[in-house]
């Protein structure tokens, strides 16, 4: 609500797919409250305009300093704290008692949608509540200047009815947008995204009201960014080398993918529309340039924008979700719609500035990690296997080697297979040994040596110049054979299963939130998390199991080497290359070693994830490998 922009012509709604009584009265706090904070953001060129993260506790002094520099009233800046701080008080007191308080429901009429007891998250009626009405020229903030538009938004869910999850809940706001306010851009962020630079809409129209290209541009993508990510980044969450290298490698042909937030879009070309070169956006007719005046009273304005956010808009034979609005069907529906949008012959604009646009929250835990990239892997792999695979739906309508980057994430989940191969195969060579690659002084290991060095030292290269310490990087190396082994392996058995008819499309919300104290402070201290949260996570067996794996056959290879008096040159030539991939994978599992032996706190690895790893898996494998092959 505070962006640099004008009022009148910005309008903010909130989709709340849980339908909570709560998050609608937060939103009314949030409402009463910016009556103060926009006239102070406007005055005083407040950067970040999110009272959250200006006033946070940990940068509170040097806020404090850089405020007064700013205000020229030094009560100002300690009232409107206290405002802020004031109201979120009120509101955790009422997620406390689980219920907002009869006073202030008596406020506003809105809190009557939830008086009856038959509504629940999975089970209500379309909720549409105009809090603010932009357009009403007698709601003014402090200052005395207009307000935006502000909404809340809970689509209908019904038990009978399919949701379709995200996608599902932006059609609904595009639908209930375009009846209140119908501006032709859109900007759609995650929940748990603020916004960083209260100039990142003129920026971004700019690429759409360019004179020679903005015509031919459907959507323009920001960067990704964490506000909570670590030193040293000890999960690999940090998309520094995506947002640094391979999104500005896809804007040089054709335009990045969308990445599903911190993305402008015009609304007709998420409507469906088609590229044509006579194609012009009539801005003084659309609402970005002039305001249009209010026709229908706000209780008309409502129950019109309900009616679009039923289940039953969508039951019948519409194009929703096929060829109009978000696509339905896959986990990753930002992707297939971005693709979608770049076939129809629009342009997209990855623009990276160096004061970051949005900042999010990434996952603190590794169960958090590992369920996300599920997803992730998921629905790429399901898009590669669809009528929607970029060289397939692309051939003819985006360049190949745009075809080809939309392939690199739909990789990501079958490259579980040659992963888990490099990770098992030659360990267990090592300890019966048998030799799986050529000895060192044959010219024939020269490309196994310069496909991994080559690999590595450019892998290394991208990181440091994308901004990721030596550290992190190593930390990045550790998590992508981690994930390749477990979130990517179950997603390519989710998504084949799902083609087979054998399973259901799910979608699994990652939380970003810890209530645990102790686990947020090992975070801060980069200790990898493996709790009792997520003791009953297979995941978690396959990650002890293959650092059990390779420190055992490390351990049990380099015995047999010495033993049988085969210490000589010739020997270990013939087994180099597995003793050093294998001690790679045990020095890049040492803090899975030390969760395992050496960590007495709770997040440790649990004794029956151990046990499990240990006599399930590593035993049975060296057993089986030994005495029959």
């Amino acid at each position: 609500m505070a962006y640099s922009y004008p009022a009148d012509k910005l309008s903010v709604y909130l989709s709340d797919d849980g339908c909570s009584a709560l998050t609608f009265y937060a939103l009314w706090e949030a409402s009463r409250f910016a009556k103060l904070w926009l006239p102070f953001c406007r005055r005083h060129s407040v950067e970040p305009r999110s009272p959250a993260a200006y006033f946070s506790e940990t940068d509170d002094d040097k806020l404090r300093a850089g405020a007064s520099l700013l205000c020229s009233d030094d009560q100002e800046w300690s009232l409107v704290k206290e405002s802020y701080m004031e109201m979120t008080e009120r509101i955790d007191s009422a997620v406390m008692l689980a219920k907002v308080p009869e006073e202030i429901k008596a406020m506003h009429r809105g809190f009557y949608e939830w008086d009856s007891s038959e509504v629940t998250s999975l089970n209500h009626q379309p909720i549409v509540q105009v809090l603010i009405d932009g357009k009403d020229r007698s709601v003014v903030d402090n200052g005395g200047s207009m307000l935006p538009t502000l909404v809340y938004m809970a689509r209908e869910k019904r038990p009978h009815y399919h949701h379709n999850f995200k996608a599902g809940a932006m059609n609904a706001l595009i639908r209930v947008s375009s009846v209140i306010s119908n501006s032709p851009i859109i900007l759609n962020v995650d929940c748990d995204v603020y916004s960083n630079n209260s100039d990142s809409i003129r920026d971004a129209l700019c690429f759409f009201m360019d004179e020679e290209m903005g015509h031919k541009v459907g959507f323009v993508q920001y960067p990704q960014n964490y506000t909570n990510l670590t030193k040293n980044d000890i999960y690999g969450n940090s998309l520094n080398v995506i947002n640094e290298v391979e999104l500005c490698g896809m804007d040089g042909v054709g335009g990045p993918a969308y990445i599903g937030t911190g993305c402008f879009h015009r609304r007709e070309v998420l409507c469906g529309r088609s590229f044509t070169e006579d194609y012009k956006q009539d801005w003084d007719d659309t609402g970005i340039t002039a305001a249009k005046p209010q026709q229908q009273n706000i209780d008309e304005i409502q129950e019109q924008a309900k009616s679009v956010a039923t289940c039953a808009y969508e039951a019948g034979n519409t194009q929703w979700g096929r060829e109009v609005g978000v696509k339905y069907g896959c986990p990753v529906e930002d992707v297939v719609t971005g693709l979608a949008i770049q076939c129809r012959g629009w342009a997209s604009v990855y623009f990276n500035p160096q004061r970051k646009a949005f900042l999010g929250l990434a996952p603190t835990t590794l169960a958090q990690t590992l369920l996300q990239h599920r997803r992730f892997g998921e629905g790429n792999f399901s898009i590669l296997l669809s009528r929607y695979c970029s060289v397939l739906f692309g051939h003819g309508k985006i360049q190949l080697p745009l075809q080809l980057a939309y392939c690199i994430y739909g990789l990501w989940a079958p490259s579980s297979l040659p992963t888990l191969y490099y990770a098992i195969v030659p360990s267990l060579g090592l300890l019966k040994g048998i030799p799986v690659f050529p000895e060192i002084t044959s010219p024939w290991s020269i490309p196994f040596v310069y496909v991994s060095a080559a690999t590595y030292m450019y892998s290394l290269y991208e990181a440091l110049s994308s901004g990721v310490t030596l550290r992190g990087w190593w930390n990045g190396q550790r998590m992508w054979i981690i994930r390749r082994t477990t979130s990517y392996l179950f997603a390519m058995v989710d998504t084949v299963s799902r083609l087979l008819g054998l399973s259901a499309m799910a979608f699994a919300v990652t939380p970003k939130v810890s209530d645990d104290e102790d686990q947020s402070r090992r975070y801060e201290q980069e200790l990898m998390e493996f709790g009792a949260s997520s003791t009953s996570s297979p995941e978690l067996v396959i990650v002890a199991a293959t650092a059990l794996l390779s420190l055992v056959c490390l351990a049990g290879g380099l015995s047999r080497v010495l033993a049988s008096g085969c210490g000589s040159a010739s020997c270990l030539s013939e087994f180099c290359l597995q003793i050093v991939l294998c001690g790679a994978l045990a020095a890049v599992n040492v803090p899975v070693y030390e969760a395992m032996l050496l960590r007495k706190d709770r997040g440790r690895v649990a004794f029956r994830i151990s046990v499990a790893a240990c006599f399930g898996l590593v035993l049975p494998a060296c057993l089986i490998w030994v005495n029959v092959f």
